[in-house]
This record gives C-alpha cells, sequence and structure tokens, in this order.
C-alpha cells in the first residue's frame, strides 16, 4: 500500500484511536519466555477475505499511444460557451474513437479550459486530464443526446447520456490531476430536483423531476421493456461518470464537482478501480461513489464532501433489482476521508438486488453536515439481503447519528418484500461528538442483526434508537466514558 494515506491516517486519527489499542492490550512485569498468540477469531477469518479482494481485482493496462485533443480540432474557451462545447464534445469523440481503433492508449486533455458535451469511453481508452486542465460540461441537454441505455435511482431506462459514459466495455480509465466540471448549479441541472434542503432557486413545477420518476416507478412495476422506458419529458439529471456492464475500470487522481446527479456510478460493472479521486459536490443527490450491482470494487485514498452520500453501494429499486438479481458485492473501501454528507459508509436504499462482503477500514469521518457514519437504508418495498459488512478502525470526529439500520426508509412498511440485515461487525472505533450512537429500526418480523460492536468508544448525547434489534453483541463498549451493553 502506498504511504501517504496511511500517514495521513496516523498523523489525523491514530492518536486519537491509540487509547483503544491500549485498552485491548495489557502486559505485566517481568521476563516473558515464549510469546503466546491467541486463537484467531471469527473476526480474524472475516477479514482475511479482504486481501482476496485486492488481488483478484483485475486491473487496467493502457498502450503508450497518445491522442492529443488538439490533434483533433478541439479548442480551449469559456465553460458557458455552448458552441465551443459543441464542436469539443465531436472533436473529443473524434480523439476517443480514434485510440479505441488504433488498438487502446490515452486521449490526453491538456492544460487549459475545454468546454463540453457526454462522451462515451470505449475499451482500451485511458481519457487523461491533465493538470491545470479544467473539463468543463455544459448544461444544454442537446449535448447529452441521444438517449442511451441508462439506469436512474436504480430503474433502467433510456434517459440522458450521463457526462462521460461506457456501456460493455473492457480496459477503461478516467485519469489525471486535473478537474471535471459537471456544470450542476443553482441555475442549471439541480434545480430539476425541485423542493430541496432551504431550495436556493426558483422552483418551476413544470420543470422538475417528480412526474418523470413516479412514471418511470410505474413502468417498473409494469414491466415495461426497458426499450420503451421514453419519459415524454425528462427531468431525470444525469451522472458526471456511468459505465454500465464494464470491465477493468480505473478512476484515479482527479478533481469531480458540481456533479448534475450522483457522481461516480459504476453499474453492473466488475474490477473497478477508484484511487486519489477528490469529490466536491454540494447539489441535490450528489452522492460521491455508488457503485450498483458491482463486484469486486476497489474504492481507496479519496476525498468525499457531498451533498448526499459520501459513498453508497446499491443494486437496483424494487422490481428491476428482482428482475437483474445481482447484488453489490466483495467491495473494499479504505484509507478515505469523508466530509459533509448524508453518510459516509452506505447501503441502499436502491438494494433490492443485496449486498454482501462489504469491507472498510481506516476512515477518516468529520464534519458537522455530516449526518450518518454507517447507514444502512431500505423499507418492506425495496426489501433485499445485506449479508456481511465489516468496518474497523474508523476515526469520526463529529458527526449526528454514528450507526443507523433503517427500515423504515421512503415507503417504510408499505410492501410484502421484508429486508434483512445480518452479520454486521464494527470494530475499533472512535467518535468524539455524536448526537446519537444509534437508528436501529427494523421490523418485528424482520428484527436487525446479529450485529456485533467490539473495542468502540462513543461521545453522544444520547444511546438512541433501538427498535426491533434481534441480536446485538457487545465487546468493550464505552458510551462516554462507561460500560455498555445492549439490552435485547
Amino acid at each position: 500500500m502506498p504511504n501517504m494515506p496511511k500517514r495521513q491516517f496516523l498523523q489525523a486519527g491514530l492518536a486519537a484511536a491509540l487509547p483503544l489499542a491500549l485498552w485491548r492490550c495489557s502486559s505485566t512485569a517481568g521476563t516473558i519466555d515464549a510469546i503466546s498468540y491467541p486463537p484467531r477469531t471469527a473476526l480474524d477469518l472475516l477479514w482475511d477475505q479482504v486481501d482476496a479482494i485486492e488481488r483478484d481485482l483485475a486491473r487496467t493496462s493502457f498502450s503508450s499511444r497518445v491522442f492529443n485533443v488538439s490533434a483533433f480540432a478541439a479548442h480551449t474557451g469559456q465553460p458557458g460557451d455552448l458552441n465551443t462545447a459543441r464542436h469539443n464534445r465531436a472533436a473529443f469523440q473524434r480523439a476517443i474513437d480514434a485510440c479505441h481503433h488504433a488498438g487502446g492508449g490515452r486521449v490526453l486533455v491538456p492544460a487549459g479550459v475545454w468546454p463540453c458535451g457526454a462522451l462515451t469511453l470505449k475499451s482500451n481508452v485511458e481519457l487523461h486530464v491533465a493538470k491545470d486542465a479544467l473539463l468543463a460540461f455544459h448544461p444544454a441537454t442537446e449535448l447529452y443526446l441521444p438517449l442511451v441505455f441508462t439506469r436512474w435511482e436504480g430503474m433502467e431506462l433510456m434517459g440522458y447520456q450521463p457526462l462521460i459514459y461506457a456501456f460493455g466495455a473492457q480496459n477503461i480509465g478516467l485519469t489525471g490531476e486535473g478537474t471535471i466540471d459537471g456544470g450542476g448549479s443553482n441555475s442549471a441541472w439541480w434545480p430539476w430536483k425541485g423542493q430541496w434542503k432551504h431550495t436556493p432557486w426558483q422552483v418551476d413545477d413544470s420543470k422538475v423531476q417528480h412526474a418523470g420518476r413516479n412514471l418511470l416507478m410505474q413502468w417498473v412495476e409494469q414491466g415495461k421493456p426497458v426499450a420503451e422506458r421514453v419519459l415524454p419529458q425528462n427531468f431525470l439529471r444525469p451522472p458526471l461518470f456511468q459505465v454500465y456492464q464494464c470491465k477493468q475500470v480505473l478512476v484515479a487522481g482527479l478533481t469531480l464537482q458540481n456533479s448534475p446527479f450522483w457522481v461516480l456510478n459504476p453499474v453492473l460493472s466488475e474490477d473497478v478501480l477508484i484511487s486519489r479521486v477528490k469529490v466536491v459536490s454540494h447539489g441535490p443527490n450528489s452522492d460521491g461513489c455508488d457503485p450498483e450491482s458491482c463486484r469486486r470494487v476497489l474504492i481507496e485514498q479519496c476525498l468525499f464532501d457531498t451533498g448526499d452520500d459520501c459513498i453508497a453501494l446499491k443494486s437496483g429499486r424494487n422490481a428491476d433489482g428482482r428482475r437483474l438479481n445481482r447484488p453489490v458485492e466483495q467491495v473494499l473501501i479504505q484509507d478515505c476521508t469523508m466530509k459533509a454528507g448524508h453518510g459516509g459508509v452506505v447501503i441502499g436504499s436502491e438494494i433490492s438486488g443485496g449486498a454482501n462482503h462489504i469491507f472498510a477500514r481506516r476512515l477518516l469521518m468529520s464534519s458537522p453536515e455530516l449526518d450518518r457514519g454507517l447507514r444502512i437504508k431500505t423499507n418492506a418495498l425495496r426489501g433485499g439481503l445485506i449479508d456481511t459488512v465489516a468496518l474497523r478502525d474508523i476515526v469520526i470526529g463529529e458527526v449526528k447519528d454514528v450507526i443507523v439500520v433503517n427500515y423504515f426508509y421512503e415507503e417504510g412498511r408499505d410492501g410484502a418484500f421484508l429486508p434483512t440485515v445480518r452479520n454486521i461487525s464494527v470494530h475499533n472505533l472512535q467518535v468524539d461528538k455524536a448526537d446519537r450512537l444509534f437508528e436501529l429500526r427494523g421490523f418485528p418480523e424482520a428484527q436487525i442483526g446479529p450485529l456485533q460492536l467490539s473495542s468502540v468508544r462513543v461521545n453522544c448525547q444520547s444511546v438512541g434508537v433501538l427498535d426491533a434489534v434481534g441480536q446485538l453483541d457487545c465487546q468493550q463498549v464505552l458510551v462516554n466514558g462507561q460500560p455498555w451493553r445492549f439490552q435485547g
């Protein structure tokens, strides 16, 4: 592992976490003739699986050929220049296509400001945004046509093309030290949300997502073919980056900001590596990274500062999730920092296909605008089996709720698909300041658990809510300095 993220973790959090390590270990004076190691625990065996995720992840590899977009007649300009954005969309795509047809390589976006529209990545192509380059997506909807096969809030449809998109590709990359701006603002893309928080825009009820979202949900439940799911008026915002049914995907080094909707959204893809990415996007639904129904995903050394969940693992909404029946699985999140957001590490709410073998370690979370640390959200319409989730070595400075498992999200009990959340482990967690330790709200006929907490120290105003929790095992849990156990 690179030294920098671990060093940052040590500097920022290990000093605070050290009492936990000392608390767990003690020694006695005298000569030690031999070292006796304790037997390996179930927790040790669980974490052995993490090495397999890193080892088995298939990595990208690109040719040394370079295709500079300038050689394909791309021009620098101002971010709001629509004519230049139209021109550059075509020029960038010519460079990507040429690179692909030549057998692959790097498409280089050099320093400068580059207005653009939606782009389609292809196999063996690395789109590289160089240092001091700004790839600025213009919000004119014409630049995100024709419609493509996409997924929006876990439902498939023919929708606006994501800003950077790939379908059925292999060995693709989005890299560099530059910045990609999605063009979302209080005057473009974001107002389609309608009412939201303090709503810093004038709401035009004729240009909001509600009617289209409701119609799409109806089509999903009716089983309407995806090719026929074309909205009469589309106000469903596209994600910044979406790869669909792809293999060997790399996103590395970039700053991503002002996304219209979700930022990083790999769907039904395998072997996805997201590394050293800085996500700063405070619009509505600006989730930082949402792998949906993916297998083998590594998210490391990233910073998330968002208007919604920092990382949210998903697997489809309602009938669409059950139709495809693909869980999100074998995910490792490590050495990341979470600032503002609805949740740090989140599973759901579009989780009908399930989630399993999700791991997170060495994370720093802290912000007065961070609502939750670990968050699992579902309901009786989503359902889903969430099994084997483990977090360890987590330092949280400030958060509202530490651990949330909520079956009452949105539709709540209004459905026939009871969720199952089991085998959740949290080990070596320190929280300096929280409103509540728990919001655990299950159903009496579908209780939450088992959950296991070990080596946990939390300072909070309240233990919080524990409803319909079947099993919660606690080992060395301190709440406001006092030992705490679940009295179920």
